[in-house]
């Protein structure tokens, strides 16, 4: 790994970070976090496969720690959780959002998958393979990520979420 193919790769991983993260300066430090641990462990990279891949994955398993860091300092509510009693701002609640804030209302997992498909204009297969998920768990989250992504962009409400806290029957498929 040389330097040319590493800075090469920066535009990628910035954006794929900015849409993670929601925040510029957060996306920076995730970027030169995801620099240094590739420095650190560039014996770890084989040449000749996919440098672009190999650094995603650095990525997305390092957003993940410091998600998972981030949630035992705090006590994180997610915002659905609170969207009843929240005060809507003026102008109305059925005003559709900015793509950069629906983004961000996506579950991480759904987030994912859906900006390396679509913004890094990556296969099923090398998204499976960034995020350590089967394909199917791809193609699922990237359905759900889109169908949720359209009811924001338009305005609409989550669908009707199940009263009970309870979790739902499972079943056996064949």
């Amino acid at each position: 790994m040389n330097g040319i193919q590493l800075v090469e790769q920066l535009p990628g991983l910035r954006r794929y970070a900015r849409v993670l993260t929601g925040d510029a300066w957060a996306a920076d430090d995730l970027v030169q976090d995801t620099l240094e641990r590739a420095c650190v462990k560039w014996q770890l990279w084989v040449p000749g496969t996919d440098l672009r891949a190999w650094l995603f994955t650095l990525m997305h398993n390092l957003y993940l720690n410091q998600r998972r860091a981030a949630k035992v300092a705090l006590n994180s509510v997610s915002i659905d959780d609170l969207e009843t009693e929240l005060q809507a701002p003026p102008g109305g609640a059925s005003d559709p959002m900015d793509l950069r804030r629906c983004l961000q209302r996506l579950p991480a997992e759904q987030r994912a998958v859906l900006l390396l498909v679509t913004v890094e204009d990556m296969s099923y297969q090398e998204a499976a393979r960034i995020l350590a998920i089967p394909l199917g768990t791809v193609m699922s989250r990237l359905s759900r990520a889109r169908s949720r992504l359209r009811e924001l962009m338009e305005g609409r409400p989550a669908a009707a979420r199940p009263a009970t806290t309870q979790a739902p029957a499972l079943r056996r498929m064949k």
